[in-house]
């Protein structure tokens, strides 16, 4: 019994339990080291060519290219884009954060490994030659796509897939920002969306374990260079709350850029990189700052050392570009930018209003890095973690009331006068399809079937000699599975309907242990029955009975053979449960 407690299928048939605790940790530090490997991967396949190429050997010093290299450096990686990767592979291929929600509520978190590959060396291209995009977004489906494949490699219950995508977005946020609990934020409250116990540990642990590694190869130091920041005065809070509201406006129409651009262009995806990087190198001949991630320009910002001119320039021409060329199909991330968008709008803000506050200006890097916070708690809906990135960025309690007020009003203003939900959300209704996170199908979805299934039962054929039936009835199963002539489940019997027929036809005719009995014939409840895998959801199980008009399922193990059955009662009694 010990030894069959630590065998893996043991291991496997525990995560189809709500409380599968030290499982899930042990595969939160596996995708927590496998997505941190592959983000550090990324990054260095992007920082070693630009320390190389770039001027004063800086990975983000496209302002030192000349002109013309600025113009047909973004415009030549579209087309490396197109030619090594949508003509290798199928131009349908996804990628993206939407790309891991669609998975998680159409496929239950199975994510394919090419559409990993399209985003690892996309994203790359498009850094390389700086796109206006960021690395966060695809790091994102990289960690996702980690987590998701370990768990299909491993075979593990569908229940246990969808949290180790969270484990993978988790470490993917850490591994970028060095922000750990940001990560943990993010995965919960984004891609998620709940707040159990069981699955915020295996998170936190997958997060701990990629900042760690990125640690030990990067150092501690956060992505950018925060000054001390603190509000000086509450006379400040109205100009607060009005970059909030400035914010807001700035985030809807960031969404409604990007969301138009992909439902109205429908040119051939060569035509659409192309037009993406012909953009990006126009405006990069008066702007240069707003290629590849821009972080040396938001540490700029925060630090105070941009005007007026060239902050409403640099705002203007990010706010525009990226959401385009992003719609036109670049495979690169929106969090960078938007945390620039932010930083650049709340220092221009902080400019203008320095004339009205006085010596009680808090100074400009406050403003921005309010900004920043607001912006990605607008756009991706997920205010909680803008405040938490906020927070571990600066290092700064302090920083907590401002950044709430500032936050709520922006992500309130988007919500209430907008009606905008965030922007991976929105995309997903552009394209006709629904993140669906009813509290039902949360909880249906967080248990596997081997969980509830029932494994008392006995196998029979459709027709039974009396004596053999009565020997089944003394294994005292709670039903007994009727196969067709190829071994082949196709329905369920309750064996007390069997033992009363035998005993009505015992009493008028008495007992015939040669009798055959048709066990099809009798009278009986009897259940159509179709197959499903061990893997599968309690969710899963409940659609395929509504889909094919079923009462009752037989749950068939890895071998392709029956191991339990599970009825429309088992499921209902497990919710109904939940509901009181």
């Amino acid at each position: 019994m010990f030894k069959d407690s630590l065998s893996f299928s043991h291991f496997r048939n525990r995560l189809a339990h709500a409380e599968a605790l030290p499982q899930l940790v042990l595969l939160g530090i596996l995708s927590g080291l496998l997505s941190g490997l592959v983000i550090l991967a990324f990054r260095l396949l992007i920082d070693l060519p630009l320390e190389h190429w770039l001027p004063d050997n800086n990975s983000e010093n496209f302002e030192g290219l000349p002109v013309w290299l600025r113009v047909a450096l973004p415009v030549g990686g579209s087309i490396i884009t197109f030619l090594l990767l949508w003509k290798l592979l199928p131009a349908t291929r996804k990628v993206g954060v939407v790309h891991v929600l669609e998975r998680l509520s159409y496929h239950q978190g199975h994510l394919p490994a090419k559409n990993m590959l399209v985003q690892f060396f996309g994203a790359a291209i498009a850094l390389l030659t700086g796109h206006a995009v960021g690395r966060e977004g695809p790091a994102i489906h990289l960690g996702a796509a980690c987590g998701s494949l370990i768990g299909q490699g491993l075979r593990l219950p569908n229940n246990s897939l969808r949290l180790l995508v969270g484990c993978g977005v988790a470490a993917a946020i850490s591994a970028a920002f060095n922000t750990p609990l940001a990560g943990v934020i993010f995965a919960m409250e984004v891609i998620l969306m709940e707040y159990t116990v069981i699955g915020f540990t295996p998170v936190l642990v997958a997060s701990v374990t990629a900042a760690l590694l990125i640690r030990v190869t990067y150092g501690a130091e956060s992505a950018f260079t925060i000054p001390a920041l603190q509000i000086q005065s509450l006379s400040e809070v109205p100009f607060v709350i009005l970059l909030g509201i400035i914010c807001a406006l700035l985030a809807a129409g960031f969404i409604r850029i990007m969301i138009q651009t992909q439902k109205s262009v429908s040119w051939p995806m060569g035509v659409k990189l192309l037009v993406a990087g012909t953009l990006t190198g126009l405006v990069a001949i008066w702007y240069p700052q707003v290629m590849g991630l821009g972080y040396d320009t938001v540490s700029d910002v925060l630090q105070g050392n941009a005007g007026l001119t060239l902050l409403a320039g640099l705002l203007f021409a990010k706010w525009l570009l990226t959401p385009i060329v992003l719609g036109l199909g670049i495979p690169g991330g929106l969090i960078g930018p938007t945390l620039y968008i932010g930083a650049v709008s709340g220092a221009a803000f902080a400019l203008l209003i320095a004339p009205y506050t006085g010596e009680s200006h808090s100074g400009v890097g406050f403003y921005a890095m309010l900004g920043m916070g607001a912006m990605m708690g607008a756009v991706l809906n997920a205010p909680l973690a803008a405040l938490i990135a906020l927070l571990e960025l600066t290092g700064n309690p302090n920083i907590i009331f401002p950044g709430m007020l500032t936050i709520v009003v922006a992500s309130t203003t988007l919500r209430f006068f907008f009606n905008q939900p965030s922007i991976f959300l929105s995309s997903l209704k552009a394209q006709g399809l629904d993140y669906r996170q009813e509290p039902l199908t949360q909880a249906l979805s967080r248990l596997g079937v081997a969980s509830v299934m029932n494994t008392s039962f006995v196998r029979c054929d459709q027709v039974i000699g009396c004596e053999s039936a009565i020997k089944v009835l003394e294994q005292r199963p709670e039903w007994l599975v009727l196969e067709d002539s190829q071994g082949i489940p196709r329905y369920i019997l309750l064996p007390a309907d069997l033992q009363h027929f035998i005993d009505r036809r015992s009493e008028r005719h008495g007992f015939d242990p040669q009798l055959e009995l048709d066990l099809m014939e009798i009278p009986a409840i009897r259940k159509d029955i179709a197959s499903l895998g061990i893997n599968a959801t309690l969710k899963e199980a409940l659609d395929r009975m509504n889909s094919e008009r079923l009462d009752a399922l037989w749950i068939q193990n890895y071998s392709k053979e029956i191991t339990g059955t599970l009825t429309r009662e088992q499921v209902e009694q497990f919710y109904t449960q939940k509901i009181d």
